[in-house]
């Protein structure tokens, strides 16, 4: 691409949007050659970038183009080809969700639209409910308020599969961004019916599927605990608080900085709930209030992390891994308990996910599947059960970026579930007098104790971009040891492995159970290390964790 020529190109042409052109006649050379130097990289993810002009950001012309590409594909695929589409409380994200929508319509497509911003596993649940061909929720999920993107889920309601992605892709890379996308108007459609709203019917069986997640089986629990909540300025304000009090939880106090929606997410610029600052606020709350549990989501509402009370009154926050390990042992004990383990219970987790999982899960008799990172991976395996006639088999699905799933209604993870199912996890072990910090304890001392960490480093731009990719190759070098951990195992995920999709991931199998994980993130300029440690108590292991962060780090300069 002649990045100049493609920019004088966009300031002729990208006249429709004041912002973009406004934006382009401000750039200096570097931030022309950032905008422009390749087209936003289009995945099994969709699209995430920064919100902006150029090739490689978020902007009505990114979007509509990546739209048109899929709107070709549909037509090749399916006879009368149908969307559901979503968006959440980033910048832009209404006026993109509209864009799709006008393009989809544009091209002949029955077009259903969630008239108010709502949490992205409500795409998934819509595009099953409603039999659509596909799905398409605007969000960048935890990024950053100057991020949006662009999810594509398939008729199954599950995030598109690598094939269809290159598909997809292929069709957007016939495109011209200006003179091969048809585009309609948003409102004319609305009222031609070629656009529809989805109906409130769909939202409420929604929230049903969510409450009868259940696992208490008649069983009585005290749930007038005290729970602070954070929707941290995104979608999970109502389908949260709704199914909380649906299900009698009724003393929740919410973080009213956080409770609105708000794309510049004022009070947490990292609107994630693994990110201590981002939970800051709600443990203000919390410590002001007394709370037993705080609750936050991210702003799709995907998501969910919490913090309980420790011995000394002090709130502790649980990781991801800690959470997903407590859930599936709650939930196998419960179902064992009442007779309603599935003849064949499955659990599925990612490869970065914390191994002792698989110990649990084996301990109740559960087969667990390793999938890629990525939720759409566990989606994936929900799909093959249900194929198999075994939908049922599915016990629990969970990865260590804070996302759970207890039931095959949607095909993605879902923080209105995960904030129902930890709730109730929490008042059934409070009655019995029990913490969840008591109950962690109990796993560690039954399955010894492992840590999990994740170090992220970010490369900026068209250079950073570059060094990842030689970071990626040094690490595929002959390394013997991290830390004084020898290499027991390289497993390569590029060509392919154990039967999963060829990805750019590398896992070291350490000596005495320990490992680390290296993968440049597919949605944000990140590379990322995974560290797990199995020691004999939390100093041991942390002590060996600083020292393979430490190896590591070395292969990044």
């Amino acid at each position: 691409m002649d990045i100049r020529k493609e920019y004088d190109r966009w300031l002729a042409n990208a006249v429709a949007d004041a912002d973009v052109i406004a934006e382009l006649k401000m750039m200096d050379d570097t931030k022309v050659e950032d905008a422009f130097y390749r087209d936003l990289a289009f995945g099994t993810g969709g699209l995430r970038g920064v919100i902006g002009a150029g090739t490689n950001r978020m902007n009505v012309y990114t979007v509509a183009k990546a739209s048109q590409g899929l709107a070709d594909y549909l037509k090749k695929n399916f006879e009368t080809p149908s969307v559901a589409i979503g968006y959440d409380s980033r910048i832009k994200s209404d006026v993109f969700a509209k864009v799709v929508a006008g393009v989809f319509a544009a091209n002949g497509i029955r077009v259903n639209i969630w008239p108010v911003l709502m949490p992205v596993p409500t795409v998934s649940f819509a595009t099953r409910y409603l039999h659509t061909s596909a799905g398409v929720m605007v969000t960048a999920s935890h990024n950053p308020g100057k991020y949006n993107g662009y999810k594509v889920y398939g008729a199954d309601g599950c995030q598109i599969t690598t094939e269809a992605a290159a598909e997809i892709l292929a069709e957007i890379e016939k495109l011209d961004i200006f003179a091969d996308v048809k585009t309609s108007d948003f409102e004319a459609g609305v009222e031609n019916g070629s656009i529809q709203y989805i109906p409130d019917e769909v939202y409420t069986a929604f929230v049903e599927q969510v409450r009868r997640q259940s696992v208490l089986f008649g069983e009585e629990v005290n749930k007038n605990v005290a729970i602070v909540y954070s929707p941290l300025n995104g979608t999970g304000l109502k389908p949260v608080t709704r199914t909380l009090k649906e299900m009698g939880y009724t003393n929740i106090t919410v973080v009213r900085e956080q409770e609105q929606p708000d794309g510049s997410f004022p009070t947490c610029p990292y609107p994630n709930p693994e990110i201590k600052e981002a939970m800051a606020l709600g443990m203000e709350y919390a410590r002001k209030c007394n709370a037993d549990l705080l609750l936050a989501t991210d702003p799709d509402c995907d998501r969910v992390g919490i913090a309980v009370k420790n011995k000394v009154g002090e709130y502790e926050l649980l990781t991801g891994n800690q959470m997903g390990m407590l859930l599936l042992d709650y939930i196998c004990s419960q179902r064992i308990r009442h007779g309603k383990m599935p003849a064949d219970p499955v659990m599925v987790k990612t490869i970065v996910t914390m191994d002792m999982g698989e110990q649990i899960a084996a301990h109740y008799g559960l087969r667990t599947i390793n999938v890629l990172t990525g939720f759409k991976f566990i989606g994936e395996q929900i799909g093959k059960l249900e194929q198999q006639g075994k939908a049922d088999s599915y016990v629990f699905g969970f990865e260590e970026s804070y996302g759970y799933l207890t039931g095959s209604y949607v095909r993605d993870k879902d923080g209105v579930d995960g904030a129902y199912m930890i709730c109730e996890m929490f008042s059934y072990y409070a009655t019995q007098g029990i913490s969840l910090l008591d109950k962690l304890d109990e796993l560690y001392k039954t399955y010894g104790y492992c840590l999990n960490t994740l170090h992220s480093y970010e490369f900026d731009g068209s250079a950073g971009f570059a060094k990842m990719q030689s970071i990626m190759q040094a690490f595929r070098g002959n390394i013997k040891e991290f830390g004084g951990k020898k290499v027991v195992k390289l497993l390569d995920y590029a060509p392919g492995l154990d039967g999963l999709p060829k990805s750019d991931v590398l896992k070291f199998l350490l000596e005495d159970n320990c490992s680390i994980v290296v993968r440049p993130s597919g949605t944000e300029p990140k590379l990322k290390i995974y560290i797990s440690v199995s020691a004999e108590n939390k100093e041991a292991a942390e002590k060996v964790e600083a020292e393979i962060a430490k190896a590591a780090e070395k292969w990044l300069r």
